[in-house]
C-alpha cells in the first residue's frame, strides 16, 4: 500500500462538501433543465453534505452561457471564455474553481443520470477511495448502448489495462469523483484538453500513488445524436492516449517540476 493510500481515513458526509463540475458545449437547447435537474437531484440525495455545482461553458458559439444563467439557484455558479477549448480544459477550469472535499464531474445532456452521484458518493466510503469511476460495464449499471460501442469500448480499455495498469473496465463516463488532494496533486500536471483527459487524471492520479481507484454503477440512456460513434474522433482518442503514455512512461514528463497554475 503506498503512503497517499496509507493517509486516507474513512469517513461519513457530514461536514464535507462536494463540487460537481458540467462542463458544457453546444447545450443551448438543453443546459437550463440538465442543471436544474442536476440541482434538484443533489437536493434530494445528499444528506447532511451540501455542495456545489459548477457549470463551465466551453466557448461562446451559441447561447448556453445565456441559457444556463436563467437558472436561479444559490448551488450553482457559471463561468466561460470565449474559445472552445475541449472537455478536458473546461473540467480542469471547474476543478479549479472549486471549493470541494470531494471534486466530480459530470456530462452534460444526461444521458448519465445524476443519480449516479449519490451511488458514486457511497462506493467513495465503501471503498475508502481515491477516485470512483462511473462505469457503463459495471454489473449493475443500467446502459443501453449499442453492440458496436460496447466491442470498441471492450477493445479500448483493454489497451488501457496493458499500457497503464488500470484494471478498469470502463475509463470514459462522464462522471467521476475524486478526493481533493488528488485534485490538487493532478491538476497542475495535466495537458490534455479533448478525446484522452480521463485516462490522463487516472494515469498520473496512480502514478503518484493515488491507487486507490473502483469503478460504480451508473444509469446511461444512449442518444443516436449526441452519441454516435465517429471514426475520427475515436481515431483523436487512441492518439491522444498514446500520448499521455509516451509523456508517462518514456519523458517521465509528469516528474518535472514545471507546472501549470491551475491551482
Amino acid at each position: 500500500m503506498t503512503k497517499a493510500s496509507k493517509m486516507k481515513k474513512k469517513t461519513n458526509n457530514t461536514n464535507r462538501f462536494l463540487s460537481v463540475i458540467v462542463p458544457a458545449y453546444k447545450q443551448e437547447k438543453t443546459i437550463k433543465r440538465d442543471l436544474m435537474n442536476i440541482i434538484n437531484t443533489l437536493n434530494e440525495g445528499l444528506t447532511n453534505m451540501d455542495f456545489e455545482v459548477i457549470c463551465v461553458v466551453d466557448g461562446n458559439v451559441d447561447k448556453t452561457f445565456f441559457q444556463a444563467k436563467k437558472v436561479n439557484s444559490n448551488k450553482l455558479k457559471i463561468f466561460n471564455y470565449e474559445k472552445n477549448q475541449g472537455k478536458g480544459y473546461a473540467v480542469r477550469f471547474g476543478m479549479s474553481k472549486a471549493r470541494g472535499d470531494l471534486i466530480s464531474f459530470l456530462d452534460a445532456g444526461m444521458d448519465i443520470s445524476p443519480k449516479g452521484i449519490m451511488m458514486l458518493m457511497a462506493h467513495m466510503d465503501w471503498y475508502n477511495a481515491d477516485i470512483i469511476v462511473g462505469s457503463k460495464r459495471h454489473p449493475v449499471s443500467r446502459v443501453n448502448y449499442p453492440f458496436l460501442r460496447k466491442v470498441l469500448s471492450f477493445g479500448y480499455h483493454l489497451g488501457i489495462k496493458i499500457l497503464f495498469n488500470l484494471d478498469l473496465a470502463d475509463t470514459q463516463s462522464g462522471i467521476k469523483i475524486f478526493r481533493r488532494e488528488v485534485v490538487e496533486k493532478i491538476l497542475p500536471k495535466l495537458l490534455v484538453k479533448t478525446y484522452a483527459m480521463d485516462i490522463e487524471m487516472l494515469a498520473v492520479a496512480k502514478y503518484f500513488g493515488f491507487d486507490r481507484i473502483f469503478e460504480g454503477p451508473i444509469e446511461v440512456t444512449f442518444n443516436k445524436n449526441t452519441s454516435a460513434i465517429k471514426w475520427q474522433t475515436s481515431f483523436n482518442m487512441a492518439w491522444d492516449t498514446l500520448a499521455v503514455f509516451y509523456r508517462l512512461k518514456i519523458l517521465h514528463f509528469y516528474d518535472d517540476k514545471k507546472q501549470n497554475n491551475w491551482i
